[in-house]
């Protein structure tokens, strides 16, 4: 990307329209991009909230930010690692030096979980905490990043979906000008759904550690389960066309769903 790209996005039937760079600041050889700008505020604000509850879950806030540290950096290389092993062609193969070049796009949520939780697990036996109650503490605040990053999708004009004659429809010069959906919206939207029932469960119905978590991966299984069929820059697995997002969340959907009705309390027959 460079200063010169401006996207010209559009919703029509909302009579919306907008012009878009996806760089923030460029000053002299130096560029800021929004997505990089949009992908810290969704951490500082998941931050926020899992550091005012984290003594809720057995995590000092004085021990938080070597959780939150190692998390994130592991998950943001893990999320790149995925991205990279599954997108489709030999791009990366051809261009090994954009790699590295995130700021252009190019992490994957599933990523950054798996490597968010063995970052969390390695911590959790160092810090001596209970693995499974620092998931549940993570789980909400990740919520929040997720709505607040996907807006990043937005400026880099990515991660939208199949024609649609909606009248939420967007178009601009990545989508050829077609009106198409805009996923990135439907996902803010659900983690939006799914951060404030994870809220509200925290507080009054969930007590068996990990079942917050669980919770969340069967809400956001569903949620992508529904949303990834109309992506058209899904990633696949190799050799294949199934969209790798799609099969795990259904995966993690239906396994998540189990484990929690697994966990609920088995009523003790009376006996007369």
């Amino acid at each position: 990307m460079n200063s010169k790209i401006i996207y010209h996005v559009s919703f029509p039937k909302l009579k919306i329209f907008l012009e878009i760079s996806p760089i923030a600041v460029n000053f002299k050889n130096i560029s800021i991009y929004w997505y990089g700008i949009i992908i810290a505020t969704g951490f500082l604000l998941g931050y926020l909230y899992v550091n005012k509850r984290s003594n809720e879950f057995g995590v000092p806030s004085s021990e938080l930010s070597d959780f939150i540290v190692t998390s994130s950096v592991t998950g943001i290389i893990f999320a790149r690692i995925y991205y990279v092993l599954f997108y489709p062609g030999n791009f990366y193969k051809e261009h090994p030096q954009k790699i590295f070049m995130i700021s252009e796009g190019g992490i994957a949520i599933y990523g950054a979980i798996i490597g968010g939780m063995f970052a969390i697990w390695v911590m959790s036996k160092i810090k001596k905490k209970q693995f499974l109650s620092v998931l549940d503490l993570m789980a909400p605040g990740l919520a929040i990043g997720q709505a607040v990053g996907r807006w990043g999708n937005f400026v880099n004009q990515e991660a939208f979906g199949t024609i649609t004659s909606l009248p939420w429809g967007m178009s601009s010069e990545n989508t050829s000008f077609f009106t198409v959906h805009p996923c990135f919206l439907y996902e803010s939207l659900g983690c939006i759904f799914i951060f404030f029932i994870l809220h509200f469960c925290s507080h009054s119905l969930i007590k068996k550690p990990g079942n917050l978590f669980l919770i969340y991966t069967a809400l956001y299984g569903l949620l992508r389960s529904f949303i990834e069929p109309l992506r058209t820059d899904s990633l696949v697995i190799p050799n294949t066309q199934i969209k790798i997002s799609q099969a795990l969340a259904i995966l993690l959907f239906l396994t998540s769903t189990v484990f929690l009705i697994a966990s609920v309390p088995k009523q003790k027959k009376i006996s007369s």
